[in-house]
């Protein structure tokens, strides 16, 4: 994987968290929208590897999908207030979500959390990848 395989992924799974949105298939968009900043982060350290490349495994702190740890390997630091909010929604995700179920209410947040034009962290983390 590299850096750009990470933007691709990123922005596909955007679209395929507001399709599940659209067709009211909540857990899914829940699991999904986390997965898109997963996919950015990863994207933002790639970036600061020899020809974008992902890592070696023995970088162990990038193999995670703790997404706290990532924004922390990426070198990220939220200076915006509005994406900072933004963040206090998607920080918890994790992984094991993708066991969970989830409402209506908290997908959309995630999703808007994620995605919003402005203030998403995924336009966030677009100033670093």
């Amino acid at each position: 994987m590299n850096r750009f395989d990470f933007q691709q992924l990123a922005e596909i799974r955007l679209k395929e968290a507001e399709i599940l949105i659209e067709n009211k298939q909540y857990d899914g968009a829940y699991y999904l929208s986390g997965y898109v900043i997963e996919c950015a982060l990863k994207a933002c350290i790639a970036k600061k590897t020899r020809e974008y490349d992902f890592p070696p495994n023995r970088i162990k702190n990038i193999y995670t999908h703790e997404l706290s740890k990532l924004v922390g390997e990426a070198g990220l630091r939220i200076e915006n207030s509005l994406a900072e909010i933004n963040w206090a929604v998607v920080k918890d995700w994790s992984e094991q979500h993708r066991y969970s179920f989830h409402s209506e209410l908290e997908a959309k947040n995630i999703y808007s959390a994620v995605s919003d034009p402005e203030t998403g962290v995924l336009q966030w983390i677009k100033q670093y990848w």
